[in-house]
């Protein structure tokens, strides 16, 4: 098919995800690449501050989602999200919807069914639902697997996630694809020049503060390493998620800040300064698509750590950019801590270097926004 010709038939495409703050983070070098190659773009998502997205992509047509609530178990709540997304996809009459996380995979591929729309799925990590093995990852996979025939695709955003999908026969084999995640933009995460020069090394857990995401393990593993090294310093840098049922409990992160094991920096809308001070970001995760924080990381060639597990993995060539821990092993952790403790400072920039070089060559937004308009055009 020539791109002539996939313009053609796809002339229209809708993005619909569970917030705006997934498109200002996640999506952008799609809306670049969708436009760029001569197509109306829609968003349909709940309206948060990252709105603000509108001001770059004034010819990208928002259409506020109200009645996706992404925590929600309410079976009633998402029977008036299928309404919602139905009447909006026969009113604006998109010629592809492109789907993101959960409840829009599910629900949005009935709506698009429907509405007698190409769906695709992006499968953006499987998150709590599956690392938790309970109730709510039986209703998700029968769920996933009785709306899957109502899309054309599965994009996930690493290879073991497809895998699962294929394995549990949620999906058929042709149907799964995998991509390198989300991408991070290369351009804007890049190497800080003239970074001050300092004693103490400094590693940085960056996320949302979810025991999901390893930050107890971190902790743990910051107070057996300040046992020997009581200079190094361990930052945290992110918000809870209250609405996460896996979210940090307020009164132990109170608990170790008190007891200056670590510092806590809070939110930050720009984390580029935090990690060119950093030696080493870590991210002890329980499972991840591709770890976008490990991949912002890896742009500005610092050293990683993170765990040996679906997604995490895949972004780590152990002792060239970093190092794989096992998972929920706070020893473990300390221990590969400790070997970038005692790297030298041109051991840990080769390091650093080694992971610029992975991204630009597999992690780049561009490279992984072309790979998915290769899989739209082969539609």
């Amino acid at each position: 098919m020539s791109e002539q010709s996939i313009i053609s038939k796809y002339k229209t495409i809708a993005l619909v995800a569970n917030s705006t703050w997934n498109i200002h983070n996640f999506r952008l070098n799609l809306l670049d690449k969708f436009i760029s190659e001569g197509h109306n773009v829609l968003v349909i998502a709940p309206v948060d501050q990252y709105i603000e997205y509108k001001e770059k992509y004034p010819k990208v047509k928002h259409i506020a989602l109200k009645s996706l609530d992404r925590d929600s178990t309410n079976p009633i709540k998402d029977l008036i999200l299928i309404e919602e997304l139905t009447r909006k996809y026969k009113r604006l009459k998109p010629d592809l919807v492109i789907h993101f996380t959960n409840k829009p995979n599910i629900f949005g591929a009935i709506a698009a069914r429907r509405a007698n729309i190409d769906s695709i799925a992006i499968v953006t990590g499987l998150g709590y639902a599956f690392i938790r093995n309970g109730f709510i990852r039986q209703i998700t996979s029968a769920l996933y697997k009785y709306t899957s025939k109502y899309h054309k695709k599965f994009i996930f955003e690493n290879i073991e996630d497809r895998e699962l999908f294929e394995n549990e026969n949620i999906i058929t084999k042709d149907q799964g694809i995998s991509v390198k995640g989300c991408g991070v933009n290369t351009t804007y995460f890049h190497p800080y020049e003239n970074e001050e020069v300092k004693e103490d090394t400094i590693f940085t857990f960056v996320g949302r503060l979810l025991y999901d995401k390893g930050v107890k393990e971190f902790v743990d593993a910051a107070k057996i390493l300040k046992l020997e090294y009581p200079k190094t310093q361990f930052w945290l840098v992110g918000e809870l998620d209250p609405d996460n049922p896996a979210t940090v409990e307020k009164d132990e992160l109170i608990e170790w800040v008190d007891s200056d094991i670590v510092y806590y920096h809070g939110f930050q809308r720009d984390v580029r300064p935090f990690i060119s001070k950093s030696d080493c970001v870590v991210l002890p995760s329980y499972r991840e698509a591709i770890p976008r924080t490990i991949t912002e990381a890896m742009a500005m060639a610092k050293p990683v750590i993170t765990t040996n597990t679906a997604g995490c993995r895949e972004a780590v060539d152990v002792g060239v950019n970093g190092y794989l821990v096992k998972l929920k092993d706070a020893k473990d952790l300390a221990k590969s801590m400790e070997k970038i403790i005692l790297l030298s400072t041109e051991e840990r920039k080769s390091m650093g270097q080694s992971g610029r070089d992975i991204v630009m060559r597999q992690f780049d937004d561009r490279l992984i926004a072309q790979h998915i308009y290769d899989i739209i055009s082969e539609l």
